[in-house]
């Protein structure tokens, strides 16, 4: 991909964050992004590959968060953050381009596992969630695991972040921006976009809502994969995708259905953080 059509996403992530009512920092800093790019006198596979990320990174305005998206616009032609802004996202194109995941496959290891970055990936790759899913192999996930590494770089977190050792920001955190979230697209209060996927009518029917925690960057959007559609869940399960500038991930919360904390809000997978985050509260 050319500079040119990396400065021109760059542009629109800008554009869209602003209409969307996101923090004007963050609408500048895209914007200023695409400028650095734009006078780039050197092509920016060209950095990538003499000088890897750590070459973009120390390109003025750029840093650690815009450098990431300038290398996926480069080895994947797509950029999640614009097309999750577009409402055009489908989560398992960026799996797909891993050697070793085609279309099928990555949209099985998606619709299973909830999974759309190659950071999460990764992370299923090695706590054994990847390999329940029927065509990988073990040689196969070596190879994924081989791959994956190549691609991404480990950053240390920022200096005095609250950062668990798994990687994920604190619970009370996320559910606080689930609140968030969920109140306001009740009052009518958030901007709306059109999914692509089930939505025949293209209707602007989907709350969107950028925020900030902590020094991270959220966004928050009702689930709209096909098993949030099966359960009948697209207005229970939130998808919170979160950037710490060193990695952006994911976690969805949805309402427990059984179990001691039935009836409220948990994160998917961090059910036991979330009992003793309750446990905390109540006792607080």
């Amino acid at each position: 991909m050319r500079n040119r059509e990396i400065t021109d996403r760059f542009a629109e992530v800008a554009r869209l964050l602003e209409a969307q009512d996101a923090n004007q920092y963050r609408v500048q800093a895209w914007r200023a992004g695409a400028e650095t790019i734009r006078a780039l006198p050197r092509a920016v596979s060209e950095i990538l590959d003499e000088e890897g990320i750590e070459g973009l990174e120390r390109l003025p305005t750029i840093g650690a968060a815009l450098a990431r998206s300038a290398r996926e616009l480069v080895e994947t032609g797509q950029l999640r953050q614009l097309e999750r802004l577009r409402g055009t996202v489908e989560g398992w194109r960026v799996l797909a381009t891993v050697p070793g995941i085609g279309p099928t496959l990555a949209e099985r290891i998606h619709d299973a596992l909830g999974i759309e970055t190659l950071e999460e990936l990764e992370t299923a790759a090695h706590d054994g969630r990847l390999a329940t899913i029927d065509g990988l192999g073990a040689k196969r996930l070596r190879g994924i695991r081989e791959a994956l590494a190549a691609r991404l770089r480990t950053r240390p977190a920022p200096a005095g972040e609250r950062v668990p050792s798994d990687g994920h920001p604190d619970v009370g955190e996320m559910l606080d921006v689930d609140r968030e979230y969920r109140e306001r697209a009740a009052a009518g209060r958030l901007p709306t976009i059109a999914p692509r996927r089930f939505n025949p009518t293209h209707e602007r029917w989907l709350p969107v809502l950028h925020t900030t925690r902590g020094g991270r960057q959220y966004t928050a959007l009702f689930s709209n994969t096909a098993r949030a559609h099966a359960a009948h869940k697209t207005h229970d399960w939130v998808v919170l995708y979160h950037d710490d500038g060193a990695s952006e991930r994911q976690h969805t919360v949805i309402t427990a259905a059984r179990g001691p904390l039935k009836g409220q809000r948990v994160i998917a997978g961090l059910e036991s953080e979330c009992e003793r985050w309750y446990a905390g509260a109540s006792e607080g």
